[in-house]
């Protein structure tokens, strides 16, 4: 299920993409992620979890990424790197159904994989602030 799950965040992450980069409604952005994959019913469904999740906390989201990343506000930040936070902010403080460490790992993993090269670091640094002010444990 693990491969299953990262691929959900991939797909989860290419829909906050394209809703950052278009003008396009997340209703509209949430029926192309149902058309067009081919994930098993619980991928998808974790998928849009994920998307509605990140889009109903975003303001929040990006104040804590502003806090812990002050040298890359979020408006400045690549839409990747953004999103990539997003998500897995999300997952860390406000989802239990992801474990701490595999939360931090996913974001990295995807960082790696669609990031710049110090995209991983980023990713690293932020959410290691946010769980050790935040002192989350899973």
């Amino acid at each position: 299920m693990a491969g299953t799950r990262r691929k959900a965040r991939i797909v989860a992450l290419q829909t906050l993409y394209e809703l950052d980069c278009t003008k396009h409604k997340a209703e509209e952005a949430l029926a192309h992620l149902r058309a067009g994959e081919t994930l098993p019913q619980e991928a998808l469904s974790f998928s849009e979890e994920l998307v509605k999740g990140v889009l109903q906390n975003k303001s929040e989201l990006d104040a804590l990424i502003k806090k812990f990343a002050p040298a890359f506000p979020p408006e400045q930040m690549s839409v990747i790197d953004r999103n990539i936070l997003r998500l897995a902010i999300f997952e860390i403080l406000f989802s239990d159904k992801t474990p701490l460490k595999v939360a931090i790992n996913e974001a990295i993993e995807l960082a790696k994989e669609f990031g710049g090269d110090s995209s991983p670091r980023l990713i690293n640094g932020v959410l290691g602030s946010i769980t050790t002010e935040r002192g989350v444990e899973r």
